[in-house]
């Protein structure tokens, strides 16, 4: 004989059916489990014949959910009990003027912790603005916040009268930079591009405040006043009392155009031919194309390929050449449309031409960055070029068709496994629109499944010199994902809305910068520039002012021997300094 419960009570809410799912359930069971009938288990739990027949065809179907899914532990979706318990504290703390991480350390030690996501989740949905991250109750730029200066200082030249003799500094290393800069000769550079100037800030000065943002890898989609009120030596670099404010930063973008860039660009490949930073005698470049997404709503901009999304989204298209030799860029474009795209090839060669007075001696590029009869262009002004072909369907049938023996092998000079490779070496192809006939290699052994075509002008170079050649051209790709992370590239959609010509514009001369840096440092010489930002250009230290010099002292670090032994001048005279003096000191 079965116990008697002991709750009797309680088991009343079992036995007489309450909630509709629970009568549900019991009426199904009924049916299934005691073999009862339609009007038998519809009797039982108050169900008409026909009401049965339902409930037991809808089971069937799977149309009823009896039973509520089950998910994690905790609060349910959407709800943040841990921010709906601090939020009227986080609103009162955030009206004395505290800042998102003042807030979460006070509520730390007041025993309800929230990490500063949290708090600034609360903030941006009760509508505060953002406060400057800065130790002093006056840098806030929210005027609905009550108790804090919203002003920011004013512009203008250095005055080094007005200028402290000693101030100490978090970014004493971006100085390392200006010796490359004089010798680069910025003014000029400057001048011959034609960059405008204002009557508080001279040219230089706006362009320096530019590169300053991308020498310190502050994203432009964090704050430009953070760098502005904080930090002292990127007003020193730039030759300002202050950087300017992001409204004035993309104000003065935009009186920029493609003219001020193609003009700097040119002359600044003078000077890097001059200084050895490029390779004018050998004259071979690498092309690419890159998308610089946008993630604003509804951009009037086209749509490009993205390889790091594998979709189209709507982007900038910029398009890049860096010298072969030294990896070093000379050349870019962010003025570029779908119907213009492909004779970009023929706008660099132009402006290779206008610097050194010839073409260039060959171009190694993607297959998408031009079409058949723009290489037919290339080949009629004598320039070489080294490009994959596309497998058509039928150079598919032609490249299965080949036998064993109609392949050589050729071994790269480099390890690992993918170094003895099959090679079909076929000349007199004909190309779809180009005039002419093409060298073609097949190329098999890559570690790929498809067979490699390449295809060239040039009937000269060995096939191991051909594929030597175009597989160093990975480097560009390696080049600009180096500029994406140091630069900040990809920062369309931010605070400082840059005409993004402008900008790509700046981190060529950034990358120029930090190569010739490179070449300074001993050890250093392969080093991407993120490396050189976090060792180097980091380093606090002390800016000291005497009589017409100007001593940088960096502060000691693990990198400091480095620096000891590093290529620097003695004395650097600085033409937006008013020629005054600067020297370098490693403790």
């Amino acid at each position: 004989m079965a116990a008697r419960s002991t709750q009797p009570g309680e088991a009343q809410a079992f036995l007489a059916s309450t909630q509709a799912n629970q009568r549900r359930y019991e009426a199904l069971r009924a049916y299934f489990v005691e073999g009862l009938s339609y009007e038998q288990a519809g009797a039982r739990f108050g169900y008409t014949r026909w009401g049965m027949v339902n409930l037991v065809r809808e089971y069937r179907a799977g149309k009823l959910e009896l039973f509520a899914p089950l998910r994690k532990p905790g609060p349910p979706p959407g709800r943040a009990p841990a921010k709906e318990r601090v939020r009227g504290r986080v609103i009162e703390l955030r009206r004395e003027g505290l800042s998102t991480y003042e807030i979460s350390a006070r509520l730390a030690v007041e025993g309800t912790p929230l990490n500063r996501t949290g708090v600034a989740e609360i903030l941006t949905e009760e509508g505060f603005g953002r406060l400057l991250r800065h130790p002093e109750p006056v840098a806030s730029v929210n005027p609905a916040t009550l108790g804090r200066d919203t002003r920011l200082p004013r512009t203008g030249t250095l005055h080094f009268a007005a200028w402290p003799a000693r101030v100490e500094t978090g970014k004493a290393g971006l100085l390392l930079l200006i010796p490359d800069l004089v010798a680069l000769g910025l003014p000029e550079l400057v001048a011959a591009a034609g960059y405008p100037g204002t009557g508080v800030v001279p040219a230089v000065s706006w362009m320096l405040s530019l590169l300053a943002l991308k020498l310190t890898r502050t994203r432009r989609v964090s704050h430009v006043d953070d760098l502005l009120i904080t930090d002292p030596a990127a007003a020193l670099f730039a030759g300002l009392s202050v950087l300017p404010k992001k409204s004035a930063l993309t104000a003065y973008s935009y009186r920029t155009d493609r003219d001020h860039q193609r003009r700097f660009l040119a002359a600044l490949d003078r000077r890097m031919i001059d200084t050895g930073l490029v390779d004018g005698q050998q004259a071979i470049f690498d092309l690419d194309f890159h998308a610089v997404v946008h993630w604003g709503n509804d951009p009037v901009l086209e749509k490009h390929y993205v390889p790091t999304r594998s979709q189209r989204a709507r982007s900038v298209l910029t398009f890049f050449a860096q010298d072969s030799d030294t990896h070093n860029l000379v050349y870019a474009n962010a003025e570029i449309s779908k119907a213009t795209q492909a004779r970009e090839v023929i706008a660099f060669c132009d402006h290779w031409k206008t610097v050194t007075g010839s073409d260039p001696a060959m171009l190694v590029m993607d297959q998408k960055v031009t079409t058949h009869a723009v290489l037919g262009e290339l080949n009629a002004r004598g320039i070489d070029f080294l490009t994959l072909r596309m497998r058509s369907p039928s150079l598919v049938k032609y490249i299965d068709a080949l036998a064993p023996k109609d392949f050589r092998t050729v071994t790269l000079n480099r390890p690992g496994k993918f170094n003895r490779l099959k090679v079909n070496d076929t000349t007199g192809v004909r190309l779809t629109g180009y005039p002419a006939t093409v060298r073609q290699l097949v190329v098999t052994g890559l570690g790929r499944d498809a067979a490699t075509v390449i295809i060239t002008n040039n009937h000269t170079l060995s096939a191991k010199a051909i594929i030597e050649r175009y597989a160093r051209r990975m480097t560009i790709e390696q080049r600009l994902a180096e500029i994406i992370q140091a630069f900040h590239a990809d920062a369309l959609s931010s605070t400082v809305n840059l005409n993004v010509d402008l900008d790509i514009m700046c981190c060529v001369l950034a990358q120029a910068l930090t190569a010739a840096l490179r070449n300074r440092l001993p050890g250093y010489h392969n080093t991407t520039p993120d490396v050189l930002q976090r060792r180097f250009l980091e380093t606090p230290g002390t800016i000291t002012i005497t009589g017409d010099t100007i001593t940088v002292r960096l502060d000691r670090r693990a990198y400091t021997p480095t620096l000891r032994q590093a290529d620097f001048p003695q004395n650097t005279p600085v033409p937006w300094w008013e020629n005054r003096t600067l020297r370098y000191e490693f403790t």
